[in-house]
């Protein structure tokens, strides 16, 4: 019978699955740590992990004037009220793992996150029982501090130092990670298990919907499009920033024409660096760096399609739009994919999806 926890059911891609593909632990073994965390989780959350829904959204594309065949893979009902404790979930499995085959046990989190990895990392680090450390900024929202402080984990607003550059919140989380904590983050540069999880949204869409002609898919850190793109190889990928924020897009600039990785692997800060006073109405996606950048872009690149820069006027009508022509509770943030959509629509009629990823809190 399937599973109705993506994480079992698509546990034999998983890289966490290493431990009984080579022998060392039983399937009936890996499957009870992760049936234990979910009933942990869905005793905080009054729900685990289960299949999100996917729609068609004729209504929005002809509201946007877009002839196309639009899809929307909707996360804002999923653990933590967004995607992000998919990824977080997929790192706690392997540290589960890997601590019950004997490596030593983390016992203290962290994470840098302005709203929604936090509180997917809240809920997890809960059902985990394991103390957190969340680094957020000090305009964080007044309600996700709450829900954390009532999760049990311990929020450090973090101001900028003088002569910093870079997310002050993000170099503290850097600190707490140095000092002992284990990084617990939805980057892959940090966190690299965490495209495990962000995998099991691209296999799961792509079991429910076939022929995906392209991915529109919103960028802050990056692990949420690489990882889809990965599970869905043969959909072109379009990562999407606001103009205000594009750090992606200008280390694409830089690589162009010649798209050479090697170079950019050996000199990485030729290409990727913190971006000035970062702004946008989706203010999920002003990481200042792309961490993960750079598997991001070869994805991007693989598929035949590059990253876009959506206009603030388009980002903020994106989050109007998806408000009004459809029913999904998304949040300015999660519906940012939809403005780049907007500003570059394919040329022809394609089989497009969107991914509305966080649950809107605005009130």
């Amino acid at each position: 019978m399937t599973s109705a926890n993506p994480f079992i059911r698509y546990r034999e891609r998983l890289d966490s699955y290493a431990a009984v593909r080579d022998g060392r632990m039983s399937d009936d073994q890996w499957v009870d740590i992760v049936s234990t965390l979910d009933d942990a989780i869905s005793g905080i959350e009054g729900h685990g992990f289960v299949e999100t829904p996917v729609t068609q959204a004729t209504e929005l594309a002809e509201a946007a004037g877009l002839d196309i065949d639009l899809w929307i893979k909707a996360e804002p009902h999923n653990v933590g009220g967004s995607h992000k404790a998919r990824h977080l979930m997929g790192a706690a499995i392997h540290m589960l793992v890997a601590e019950a085959l004997g490596a030593p046990k983390t016992e203290r989190l962290a994470i840098a996150s302005c709203g929604n990895a936090a509180m997917g990392a809240g809920v997890v680090a809960a059902a985990m029982q394991r103390p957190l450390d969340v680094f957020v900024p000090t305009w964080a929202d007044a309600g996700i501090v709450s829900r954390l402080t009532d999760l049990s984990a311990s929020v450090h607003p973090s101001e900028r130092r003088e002569g910093e550059v870079g997310d002050p919140a993000y170099l503290r989380f850097r600190e707490a990670v140095e000092a002992g904590a284990g990084a617990f983050s939805v980057q892959g540069t940090d966190t690299p298990t965490t495209f495990d999880g962000g995998r099991t949204l691209g296999w799961e869409l792509a079991d429910q919907l076939s022929d995906i002609d392209a991915l529109y898919i919103q960028v802050g850190g990056g692990a949420l499009s690489t990882a889809v793109s990965m599970a869905i190889p043969s959909a072109r990928l379009h990562p999407v920033q606001a103009e205000d924020c594009a750090p992606l897009r200008r280390a694409w600039d830089l690589l162009a024409p010649d798209f050479d990785f090697a170079a950019a692997e050996a000199d990485p800060d030729a290409y990727m660096w913190a971006w000035d006073d970062p702004q946008s109405f989706a203010t999920g996606i002003l990481d200042d760096v792309t961490y993960d950048w750079l598997p991001l872009l070869k994805r991007t690149h693989a598929t035949g399609g590059e990253p876009i820069v959506a206009p603030e006027e388009l980002v903020v009508s994106a989050y109007e739009l998806a408000h009004a022509h459809t029913n999904i509770p998304v949040c300015s943030t999660g519906a940012a994919g939809f403005s780049g959509l907007m500003t570059a629509p394919p040329s022809s009629k394609e089989r497009v999806v969107l991914l509305f990823t966080g649950i809107d809190r605005s009130g």
